[in-house]
């Protein structure tokens, strides 16, 4: 394992700006000039990075009601304060692990959905590691309908799911019932597990190869543990969404590696020049 940085930003949505490890960036940007004047019920302003979706990803709020907010930072915690409920974050190193550690705080019977959507900056040979055959809901275009299959297959294609390639006009979404997931891009590999005990957890992708937004397209790839097994709140059934305990709070646990084939002798991660309000982890 090689060390990892993490950038993030309170004051524009907790978003993670910069995840670095072997030797390269793995998260992906684009320039979205709505993403910094952000504010609760706006429209999605895709920037890439890794953004903390909750308690929904599609549906309303559009991804989820915390990213357009200010978040505070206290004694090493990062937390949000949200109509319905509180999330919290802590950030911390375990031995050259990232360990993101959670807390959502609700009234009991509170259901949600949460994800760590990371867009990645990958190449047309990264491929998505999952085992065979685990049971996924692949979403053929931006609503609530899916088809059941088998990781990595697409029903009606010969391509699979963990292969990305070139632009070829399409953007599927895909829920895999599994904690954890690797991407292996090159000499690089990036893992990443999500565990809640009694909660629902799987992995959500975004394979969009040049096929959204209608106007306008360009590729983004996002590889999103997630606690739920649906993008929609609004449409989830028994078993696919969190739910608060009688507790008033639920926790959960993201934790991220990453390693390359070759180590370079001089594989160190630098700590990030940061701007003002932002804040670098080395892990």
């Amino acid at each position: 394992m090689t060390p990892l940085g993490i950038e993030t930003d309170p004051a524009h949505g907790g978003r993670w700006t910069s995840l670095r490890a072997a030797g390269r960036e793995w998260l992906w940007h684009r320039d979205e000039p709505r993403r910094s004047g952000a504010v609760p019920g706006d429209a999605f302003a895709d920037a890439g990075g890794l953004e903390e979706c909750v308690p929904t990803v599609r549906g309303t709020p559009d991804h989820g009601d915390a990213w357009a907010r200010p978040w505070q930072r206290a004694d090493g915690t990062e937390s949000v304060d949200c109509e319905d409920f509180r999330l919290s974050r802590r950030i911390r190193s375990d031995g050259g692990r990232a360990v993101v550690d959670y807390r959502l705080t609700a009234e009991p019977g509170y259901r949600f959905l949460w994800a760590a959507h990371a867009l990645l900056d990958l190449s047309e040979e990264a491929r998505i590691g999952i085992r065979d055959g685990v049971p996924t809901r692949l979403y053929p275009d931006g609503g609530a309908r899916w088809t059941p299959c088998s990781w990595p297959s697409q029903p009606g294609r010969t391509d699979g799911l963990d292969r990305l390639g070139p632009d070829d006009g399409t953007a599927v979404g895909a829920i895999v019932h599994t904690p954890q997931v690797s991407v292996h891009d090159g000499a690089a590999t990036l893992r990443m597990a999500v565990e809640a005990e009694g909660q629902p957890v799987s992995v959500a992708l975004w394979r969009n190869l040049g096929g959204f937004p209608e106007q306008e397209p360009y590729r983004s790839v996002g590889v999103e543990p997630m606690l739920g097994r649906v993008f929609d709140l609004a449409t989830a059934q028994d078993g696919d969404a969190a739910c608060v305990p009688r507790s008033g709070e639920v926790r959960w646990r993201l934790t991220v590696t990453a390693e390359a084939a070759t180590e370079p002798e001089t594989d160190t991660v630098t700590p990030i020049q940061t701007g003002k309000g932002t804040r670098t982890w080395i892990c």
